[in-house]
C-alpha cells in the first residue's frame, strides 16, 4: 500500500470496512481504489472499496470490521472465563485460574461498594462489561499496519481492528445501558413513579395547576439529563480511543521507520489508559443503575 501524503495514510487507516446500500449512478470502484468509469445500473449492497463509495452508502451501512472484532473479542471472554471454571477447583488457586478470580473478586468489591440495590445481574454485567471494553481497547495495541496490510492482501482495501475506536459500538453499548436504566427504574418505582420522576421533578409546587404547567419544562430537563448519561458515556470511551490511535497512526505516517521511538512508549503509557477507561465505563454503568435502583 502506497499513500501520497502522510493525510490519505490517516484517513486510510481511520476508515472502516463498510458493507452497505449504494443508489445508481454511484461511481464504481475496483479493488484498488481506483475509479473504473462505471456506474451502477441499479440499488445494489457492496462492501466499499474506495471514498466515493462509502459517502453513497451514507447512514444505513454496516461496519463490517467493528461487528466482527467485537463479537470475536466477545467469544475470546466467554471462552476464557468458561476455561477458569472449568479448571476451578476446592482450595488455592494458581496460574490462570488466580488470575481470573483476582479479576471476578475486584469487580464484585466495586459492584458491593457501588450498587444500593438488590440485583443479581449487576455483578456479572460489570464483570462482562470491565473484560470485553478491556479486550476491545487492547487490540490497539497491535502494530498499525499489521492487520490493515494483511487485509489488503486479502483484497480488503479498509480493515480498522479497534472497535472502541468506532463510535457505532460505543454509542451501542451505551445505549443499552440506557435501556438497562429505564428497566431497572421502572422495576424499582414503578411505570407511574417513573413518569413521575421524569415529570414533577426538579421543579415542583403544591398547586395543582403551577405543578401541571411545570411538567413540560420537567419533562425536557429529565430527558435531556437521562440521554446524557449514555451518550458521554460512549463518547469518552470512544474520544480517549480514537486519541490514542490517532497518535499511534500518526506516529507511523510521519516518522516511518522511527516511530518506535514514539509508538513505544506511548503503548507503555496506554496500558494505563487502556484499563482505566474500562474501568470508567463499567464503575458509570453501576453508579447509573444504582440511581435508578432507588426507590425514593
Amino acid at each position: 500500500m502506497a499513500y501520497e501524503t502522510p493525510q490519505e495514510y490517516i484517513k486510510h487507516h481511520l476508515t472502516n470496512l463498510t458493507y452497505g446500500k449504494v443508489p445508481a449512478g454511484t461511481p464504481v470502484c475496483d479493488s484498488n481504489a481506483n475509479l473504473t468509469g462505471e456506474t451502477y445500473q441499479e440499488t445494489s449492497w457492496i462492501v466499499a472499496t474506495c471514498y466515493e463509495e462509502l459517502e453513497a452508502m451514507g447512514f444505513w451501512a454496516f461496519h463490517i470490521d467493528s461487528l466482527g472484532w467485537s463479537g470475536f473479542l466477545g467469544a475470546v471472554f466467554i471462552l476464557l472465563f468458561w476455561l477458569a471454571a472449568r479448571k476451578a477447583q476446592a482450595g488455592v488457586p494458581t496460574g490462570f485460574v488466580n488470575f481470573i478470580e483476582i479479576i471476578v473478586d475486584f469487580v464484585d468489591s466495586q459492584v458491593r461498594d457501588t450498587f444500593h440495590g438488590k440485583s443479581k445481574m449487576i455483578a456479572p454485567l460489570a464483570l462482562t462489561i470491565f473484560c470485553w471494553v478491556f479486550l476491545m481497547n487492547s487490540v490497539k495495541l497491535i502494530p498499525v499496519d499489521f492487520v490493515p496490510g494483511a487485509a489488503h492482501w486479502l483484497g480488503l482495501e479498509y480493515f480498522k481492528i479497534v472497535p472502541t475506536v468506532d463510535p457505532n459500538i460505543t454509542l451501542s453499548m451505551s445505549f443499552c445501558v440506557l435501556l438497562l436504566i429505564i428497566g431497572f427504574s421502572i422495576k424499582a418505582k414503578g411505570v407511574g413513579g417513573f413518569i413521575a420522576e421524569l415529570t414533577l421533578q426538579p421543579f415542583s409546587s403544591s398547586n395543582i395547576v403551577l405543578k401541571i404547567i411545570l411538567i413540560p419544562l420537567n419533562l425536557v430537563l429529565e430527558l435531556a439529563a437521562l440521554l446524557a448519561k449514555p451518550v458521554s458515556l460512549g463518547l469518552r470511551l470512544f474520544g480517549n480511543m480514537y486519541a490514542g490511535e490517532f497518535v499511534f497512526i500518526l506516529a507511523a505516517a510521519l516518522m516511518g521507520a522511527w516511530q518506535v521511538a514514539v509508538a513505544w512508549p506511548w503503548a507503555v503509557f496506554h496500558l494505563l489508559v487502556i484499563t482505566l477507561q474500562a474501568f470508567i465505563f463499567m464503575m458509570l454503568t453501576i453508579v447509573y443503575l444504582s440511581l435508578a435502583s432507588e426507590k425514593h
